[in-house]
């Protein structure tokens, strides 16, 4: 089957605004890759005719600056042999202390260090890989609760995407796992993302949202990667869904947001802990509940 290739160039330091605008969007085809050392940043995106490609562009680009755009757009069919190679070109092993995600194409030639963890990744098209820098300030801050509180206690991922979040807390340690998203593809993605991993059963991934997907699951730990003005939507519920002596950890803010996050959540549980910390253009929030 073949897969036609959105692709053009945009200015490195539109990429916030522009990603901001794909959340908001909820835009499961487009996506953009950065090269920092270079200084170059591109949009792309995979669909399965090229009237799609056109059609999501069009709708797409009403929203952009035009001075975010350095060439103009080209569309490509690619074999299914090419657009394979090209997605995975962006995708590549990383770590954090004793955790690993690799790529499965990598399995083979991937060696384990002794004591280490390894959860191998097949994320698809339109899903995330972990590498950007909003995953890793949740994964981070993942493993070093599990080295600091333990891994007793429920841990929900709510907005799951890929399931990297999930099912590395399994890799950690975690016994009780839940999340949820509502978009059924990536549940899928996230079952199959289990399975690769010999994890099935493991996490309890379902279709949701952060009112139905919180209803009645206290978390000991409440991971919510998505994006600032929906975390301040669902202020409410997601404090309501954290046990006490639970924390929650925010991501998916822009450092320019971070502060109105935190102000947002600070009014409705002013008596609970908060840190932030940033990376990039990006920033967290974990709030400790008393």
């Amino acid at each position: 089957m073949a897969v036609f290739e959105f692709k053009l160039e945009v200015t490195l330091g539109a990429v916030p605004a522009i990603e901001e605008l794909l959340g908001e969007q909820e835009e499961q085809h487009l996506m953009v890759l950065e090269d920092k050392p270079s200084g170059r940043a591109w949009l792309t995106g995979y669909f399965d005719a090229h009237e799609a490609a056109l059609a999501g562009w069009k709708g797409f680009a009403e929203l952009l600056d035009l001075e975010w755009l350095v060439t103009e757009p080209v569309i490509q069919e690619l074999a299914d042999k090419d657009w394979k190679e090209s997605y995975k070109e962006h995708f590549k092993a990383w770590k954090f202390d004793r955790l690993h995600w690799v790529p499965v194409w990598e399995k083979a030639a991937f060696r384990l260090p002794a004591g280490d963890a390894v959860l191998w990744l097949d994320p698809g098209m339109a899903f995330g890989t972990g590498n950007h820098e909003t995953t890793r300030l949740v994964v981070e801050r993942l493993v070093k609760l599990a080295a600091e509180k333990g891994t007793a206690g429920r841990v929900i991922d709510a907005g799951c995407g890929s399931g990297i979040l999930a099912l590395s807390a399994v890799k950690l340690g975690y016994g009780l796992v839940a999340a949820f998203d509502n978009d059924p593809l990536a549940v899928d993605v996230s079952r199959e993302n289990a399975a690769l991993n010999g994890l099935d059963g493991r996490v309890d991934f379902f279709v949701g949202d952060l009112v139905s997907g919180l209803a009645g699951r206290p978390a000991e730990l409440l991971l919510a990667n998505i994006q600032a003005d929906v975390l301040i939507k669902f202020a409410p519920e997601l404090l309501a869904a954290v046990a006490p002596g639970g924390v929650l950890v925010l991501s998916g803010i822009l450092a320019s947001e971070s502060m109105q996050v935190r102000e947002a959540f600070g009014a409705l549980a002013p008596a609970w802990g908060a840190d932030a910390r940033l990376m990039g253009e990006w920033s967290d929030l974990v709030l400790r509940r008393p």
